[in-house]
């Protein structure tokens, strides 16, 4: 096993890391996590860090030694911290209201479209304009996120549409006269 490109994982106290082979399980503060991970590579734990080595330095066993090292980062990150996506709704008549657990959007459709939670994903809407998905698990956050961007995108002309927080949309100049 090589230990060119190491780089050891932090571990809080309050988290506790199970390794198997082919599966990592991380337990936090927010909730438990498993990822199934490639054979190929090996990961260590000892006194508050985790390792992940890789057999080879071939092209292929870099890049899975890379995807692991991040899959188990993320996991601990989201047992201690959490993951949110933040997306803004622009037009005019455009809003998000929350019926329970579910997010219910008006944006322009003739009826509301209403998107239901993934486990472990939660919705809220500090104003009527705003999104907030939250969750341990970055991929389903992101999906989650990206599943409600696409129910309505943005659009070059106008703008209006969802978007995520921060995001430049490219303005088009429409028909010239």
């Amino acid at each position: 096993m090589s230990r060119i490109g190491k780089r050891p994982i932090e571990i809080p106290s309050s988290v506790s890391i199970a390794i198997a082979p082919g599966r990592v399980q991380v337990n936090g503060p927010l909730g438990e996590l498993t990822q199934q991970i490639p054979l190929r590579m090996r990961v260590e734990h000892s006194e508050g860090t985790v390792v992940v080595e890789r057999p080879t330095e071939r092209g292929d066993d870099r890049a899975l030694h890379g995807l692991t090292r991040t899959l188990v980062a993320n996991m601990v990150e989201g047992v201690t911290k959490g993951f949110e996506k933040r997306l803004e709704l622009q037009g005019v008549g455009y809003r998000a209201a929350l019926r329970g657990d579910s997010l219910e959007l008006s944006v322009g459709y003739s009826h509301p479209v209403t998107i239901e939670p993934r486990q472990g994903v939660s919705f809220e809407v500090p104003v009527p304009t705003q999104i907030v998905v939250k969750g341990i698990d970055k991929q389903a956050v992101g999906q989650l996120a990206a599943e409600i961007r696409k129910v309505r995108p943005p659009e070059p002309y106008k703008g209006k549409g969802i978007r995520y927080e921060g995001e430049y949309v490219r303005r088009k100049v429409g028909k010239r006269a």
